[in-house]
């Protein structure tokens, strides 16, 4: 029998009949693209039609431009499972897919339409998400997942706060030490459901012995250290007792981490690139707390959050669930696995690029473009996937 979803597929532009569709294929396209743009304005000169300086430009662009389109998809998709609603889809998807686009343009021409205008514009997107996500979680009567919300509702200040910090006082080191936060207690919150959920199923399919640990106590203090660690480098960035807390969550997050049996996965790409992408949290803790007693530059940690936490696990999590949702079998084609191997070699190359001073600008850029590699063949190899009906 055909499903309700698969009607709804075949009577709408497949395209827009399911948030992930969208926010998947042009948010990674978007994140493919970003990186050679900025590594053109940094080696050549070439100066955008942006307020932002070069390096906000590509901060915010990372942080709240392509991060939130992946997070819209997310959101979602994610929705209808919680509460039993049918999807956000046709003319309402084509009209928040339209604001996130129309944000991009405004941060690109905002010498031209001003600050304010482009600011505007830009951090509407991610109240509207809320507020369509709010609506279906609260009309679906599934409170416990209001708690997501209110970490994109942080991610959601982070950028106003970016816009504010950057026009009045230069800089936006606020909004960017929210922003990479927020992302990782998402991370933490999300990846600490998913990670195990989808390891527990795939070792019982395999009959490979000892499962995932259930939550329990180590994930309560990794997620309740992780928050105070992350607010006190929001706020105290250079205090030693921020150092010591961001050490003592890095450990903690890696026995939550250990308790999840990654290494029993590692015949399966799709599997345990979600622990690899995870592993990226408590390295990044321990390299930006170390940071803090020897001479270590703060951007290893930071890009292990950002370059190997965020793009790796966001990849993991699109090539499943575009495979899923789209009745395929959740398998990864060489591609697929390509496509990982390509992220986790980014995250790889920037970190050393940063503890490495003597080669550090030729690690950078092989760094960009394996981002680039890995979102653009994202984009291509599922295009088909994503434009067309459900199988």
């Amino acid at each position: 029998m055909v499903s309700l979803d698969q009607k709804k597929e075949q009577s709408e532009l497949a395209l827009f009949s399911y948030g992930f569709r969208p926010f998947f294929l042009f948010g990674s396209a978007y994140a493919g693209l970003a990186i050679p743009l900025w590594m053109i304005q940094i080696g050549y000169g070439v100066a955008l039609e942006s307020v932002f300086t070069p390096i906000d430009w590509h901060v915010h662009e990372m942080l709240y431009g392509f991060v939130p389109a992946i997070v819209a998809g997310f959101l979602l998709t994610a929705i209808p499972n919680w509460t039993g609603r049918l999807p956000i889809s046709g003319v309402p998807l084509f009209a928040l897919f339209s604001i996130w686009v129309a944000g991009r343009l405004a941060v690109y021409l905002s010498t031209k339409i001003g600050w304010f205008a482009a600011a505007a514009i830009d951090i509407s997107f991610l109240f509207v998400v809320i507020a369509v996500a709010g609506r279906e979680i609260v009309v679906g009567k599934n409170w416990r997942n209001l708690r997501v919300l209110g970490v994109v509702g942080v991610f959601a200040a982070g950028n106003l706060t970016f816009h504010l910090e950057s026009h009045y006082l230069g800089s936006a080191e606020y909004g960017t030490r929210l922003g990479i936060s927020a992302i990782i207690m998402l991370i933490s919150l999300v990846g600490g459901r998913i990670v195990p959920s989808f390891t527990h199923n795939w070792l019982m399919r395999q009959q490979a012995g000892k499962l995932p640990a259930s939550f329990g106590r180590v994930d309560v203090a990794a997620l309740a250290t992780s928050l105070a660690a992350l607010l006190s480098w929001i706020l105290l960035p250079y205090a030693m007792a921020t150092g010591y807390v961001l050490i003592c969550a890095g450990a903690i997050q890696f026995v939550r981490l250990v308790r999840w049996h990654g290494e029993r996965t590692v015949t399966e790409p799709i599997v345990v690139v979600l622990h690899v992408a995870y592993a990226f949290i408590p390295l990044g803790f321990v390299l930006l707390g170390l940071s803090f007693f020897a001479e270590l530059p703060r951007s290893a940690g930071i890009h292990a959050w950002t370059g190997g936490a965020t793009g790796t696990m966001i990849l993991a999590v699109m090539t499943r669930a575009s495979l899923g949702h789209t009745g395929r079998v959740l398998v990864a084609s060489v591609a697929v696995t390509l496509i990982y191997l390509l992220a986790v070699s980014s995250a790889l190359l920037r970190i050393v690029g940063a503890l490495v001073s003597e080669y550090g600008q030729l690690l950078i850029l092989l760094s960009g473009l394996a981002w680039a590699g890995a979102f653009l063949s994202f984009a291509i190899v599922y295009a088909p996937i994503l434009c067309t009906p459900r199988r």
